[in-house]
């Protein structure tokens, strides 16, 4: 029972918002095992409703409920990083001020990037490929990423990540969302665009990754 509700909780936090039949469809379980789940995390905090926009509910029966995860929900998923790099931030900050802070920020996302850069070139020259390959190697590192297609002819993506293992860093320091953005870019070839962070406030950090445009350096 523990395991399906920790897939439940790690679904939502990669996918939310999500309703309980949609978590039913793709777990291939009983839907009303999945509510008695989801009402289990939302009694202890890991979730919460949210009510995504563009969602036409249908005329009869009861409404769809859509579930995001709460700050609680994911960091209870990971937060492995998180202690170690406010104490050292915090100490930066106050030392060397905020000059400091951009230099810890832009080394520790180059050593991200060079870890990243072999799998991402592997994936090929394709945009799309490699945000894939960088969504998949974000989720190893307990970002809980995913790809979303976006637009009629999908000439564009949103690189997605549910889970933030310095969220709270990242509230007080924007420079950590800045310098990630930055080497997303770097790796993807492109110009991508942060739309949001959990660090704001939102259910999930959203990039935008334009797909029409080849990779730099390519032929």
């Amino acid at each position: 029972m523990e395991k399906t509700r920790e897939q439940i909780l790690d679904m939502i936090v990669r996918l939310g918002p999500i309703s309980p039949s949609e978590i039913a469809s793709k777990l291939e379980l009983t839907a009303a095992g999945i509510r008695r789940h989801v009402v289990a995390l939302e009694d202890d905090g890991l979730i919460s409703e949210h009510r995504p926009t563009g969602i036409i509910e249908p005329r009869r029966g009861r409404p769809s409920r859509y579930y995001v995860a709460t700050d609680d929900g994911r960091e209870h998923l990971s937060d492995a990083y998180a202690d170690l790099a406010s104490s050292a931030l915090g100490f930066l900050a106050a030392a060397a001020g905020a000059d400091a802070v951009d230099q810890f920020a832009a080394a520790h996302f180059a050593e991200l990037e060079e870890r990243y850069t072999p799998v991402v070139v592997a994936a090929g020259d394709a945009p799309i490929d490699r945000a894939r390959a960088l969504s998949d190697a974000l989720t190893r590192d307990g970002f809980a990423s995913t790809i979303r297609d976006i637009g009629p002819n999908h000439f564009a993506l949103q690189l997605c990540q549910g889970n933030c293992p310095v969220l709270k860093v990242a509230e007080d320091f924007p420079q950590i969302c800045d310098a990630e953005t930055k080497v997303f870019s770097r790796l993807l070839g492109v110009h991508v665009q942060r739309l949001a962070t959990l660090a704001q406030g939102e259910h999930v950090c959203t990039t935008h990754v334009p797909l029409s445009i080849r990779p730099k350096g390519s032929s």
